[in-house]
């Protein structure tokens, strides 16, 4: 089975992320970068899948060359070769990613690509569902079980207030949720065995593609730190009841919202 991940390298969430200059994007210097933590899932999903049903699983990835490192990570986990799509200084959206991607997809064989559900740095939810919808094949989202057989894939999604149950005919996109599996870790001989493993890099030329293609739809107008907020106020009393009046008093006199 040839299985694809879409990966993405993103800034680590503990990062301490700060606006730059332009207003419109953060700055880079100093920041951790890792795998997409979704994305992880992905990875570890495609491995698992590999080894009951054989195959190779191969990362694509759309960014600058210093997104090679998430790449070579996944190898380390145990993904078999990678891709890299470097749109040079070209401002890409959601959907041009997806565009990118499924451009490069279309020249690869496979019969499943896996994706994180979202990208914790611009949460749009966008690229996994428009890469499936780019590819003409079915996209089912936010997995958090899957079994394949039969040339089926069957999965268990989240929804608000609990789960169902979803079938496609491969090929097909399937996007991971939290609770899906616990995402390995590289391990030495892996990370080593990384370093020979095939990671292809492509230009806009090489996928078939220009940049007037790619021109962002969604456009970030103004990055802003959200407000400073107030410290509490501990509600005094010498007795529960007297806590209870004290609280009710301040919800009605200064909060105003009783």
């Amino acid at each position: 089975m040839e299985i694809l991940v879409l990966l993405k390298q993103v800034p680590a969430t503990e990062s301490m992320i700060a606006i730059a200059d332009d207003g419109v994007s953060i700055k880079a210097d100093g920041l951790k970068y890792v795998i997409n933590p979704y994305d992880e899932l992905a990875v570890e999903e495609a491995l698992k899948i590999r080894e009951t049903h054989g195959g190779t699983v191969t990362i694509v990835t759309v960014g600058p060359a210093k997104a090679a490192e998430a790449i070579r990570t996944g190898l380390a986990m145990g993904a078999d070769k990678g891709v890299l799509v470097d749109p040079g200084d070209l401002n890409c959206d959601g959907l041009a990613v997806a565009k990118l991607l499924a451009a490069t997809i279309k020249s690869m064989p496979f019969d499943l690509i896996v994706a994180g559900h979202r990208a914790v740095d611009d949460d749009n939810f966008q690229v996994g569902p428009a890469v499936a919808e780019l590819l003409a094949i079915p996209n089912i989202s936010m997995a958090v079980k899957e079994t394949i057989a039969d040339g089926k894939i069957t999965c268990t999604c989240t929804v608000e207030g609990g789960t169902k149950e979803v079938q496609a005919a491969l090929p097909a996109l399937i996007s991971t949720q939290r609770g899906l599996n616990e995402p390995r870790y590289a391990s030495l001989p892996g990370i080593m065995k990384a370093k020979k493993k095939p990671l292809e890099t492509k230009s806009l030329a090489d996928v078939g593609l220009d940049a007037a293609e790619l021109q962002a739809k969604a456009m970030i107008k103004a990055l802003h730190a959200p407000s400073v907020r107030k410290g509490g106020k501990m509600v005094e009393g010498d007795s529960v009841a007297a806590k209870v009046a004290s609280l009710v008093k301040a919800l009605h006199e200064e909060a105003k919202v009783i």
